[in-house]
């Protein structure tokens, strides 16, 4: 992994953590990010002077859904891999704005895809999502089901990238892999995600909104675990291009599934404080229950998530009273 990487999403939640793994274990790393204001742009700004202390990373503020940009961008770089994390990401806020999702998702995908055809990048990986899933009923959700029932506009976009990433990887011959997150958590998270806005308002002693009456059920996921499927995904790849066709998709999810309320009660154990909860009914486009099967992935890299939320939460906590210097 000694060649020249492009990630984009540099200043988000995977992309921080991915390429400060990337950097540790000795890459050159470009990072590309639009720094929007779908969240807290001061927390993207945080992670990215973490990563511009790194003489090996370099950074350039665009936008992947402008295609003048993209192509001249593409034309001054000569990239081994790209890894395309960068998304318009949530499915609450698709109900929203919707045009948000068909710009940087298909529109911008698309840029990333003829920028990697048209100068020659063999190796892609980009984020897909538990989303695709959508209606499906079958537990736990494996790559071999049928993922045409999307329950919002955002997993409908991730379908998409995923046969979008399928034609073109087939028609110009290079290695395409996406990877389906699933409700990934840690340190340096995003503020629109539940254990983020859960602390926060536990916290601050504000009622904590909590959907479905607290039926949910999660494949929760640790950052850590994320980064460590995506590197040891992009090392086989090296080491062994033939046991990959030119489109794969992986699923990356806990190997747990944890109801919301387990989720919510470890929360208040660790901050040694109740929570208080509005009981909401089930919203438009969430999934009731996601759990992964990690069978694939673990028969390629020989690894599966590990980070139970005891550990997983206890560090994001860690982390956010840090960070915002809660006393």
């Amino acid at each position: 992994m000694k060649n020249k990487i492009l990630v984009t999403g540099c200043a988000g939640f995977i992309g921080y953590h991915l390429i400060n793994r990337l950097l540790i274990d000795g890459c050159t790393v470009v990072g590309i990010d639009n720094l929007n204001d779908y969240y807290d742009p001061n927390l993207k700004k945080a992670r990215l002077e973490q990563l511009k202390k790194h003489h090996q990373f370099s950074f350039q503020l665009l936008d992947f859904s402008n295609t003048k940009e993209m192509e001249t961008f593409f034309s001054s770089y000569s990239f081994g891999i790209v890894i395309h994390l960068g998304a318009q990401a949530g499915v609450r806020y698709s109900l929203e704005n919707p045009h948000a999702y068909i710009d940087a998702n298909i529109t911008g995908f698309i840029n990333i895809l003829e920028g990697c055809r048209h100068t020659n990048v063999k190796n892609v990986f980009y984020a897909s999502s538990s989303s695709v899933y959508g209606g499906n009923l079958k537990q736990p959700f494996s790559e071999k089901h049928r993922v045409d029932q999307p329950l919002s506009l955002y997993g409908a976009t991730k379908k998409s990238n995923e046969m979008i990433a399928h034609a073109y990887a087939n028609l110009f011959n290079f290695k395409a892999i996406g990877l389906r997150f699933f409700t990934v958590y840690g340190p340096w998270g995003r503020p629109d995600m539940a254990l983020f806005l859960f602390t926060k308002n536990i916290l601050a002693q504000k009622p904590i909104q909590v959907f479905n009456h607290g039926n949910h059920a999660r494949s929760f996921t640790y950052i850590d675990d994320i980064i460590e499927a995506i590197i040891r995904l992009i090392q086989q790849s090296n080491k062994s291009p033939e046991k990959f066709s030119n489109h794969q998709v992986f699923n990356i999810g806990g190997s747990n599934t944890v109801n919301l309320m387990d989720f919510i009660h470890e929360i208040e154990n660790q901050l040694g404080i109740k929570a208080i909860m509005n009981f909401l009914p089930l919203q438009a486009g969430d999934v009731p229950e996601t759990t992964a099967d990690n069978k694939k992935l673990e028969s390629l890299i020989h690894f599966s998530p590990q980070v139970e939320i005891q550990e997983g939460v206890s560090a994001f906590i860690k982390w956010y009273k840090s960070y915002y210097e809660y006393e």
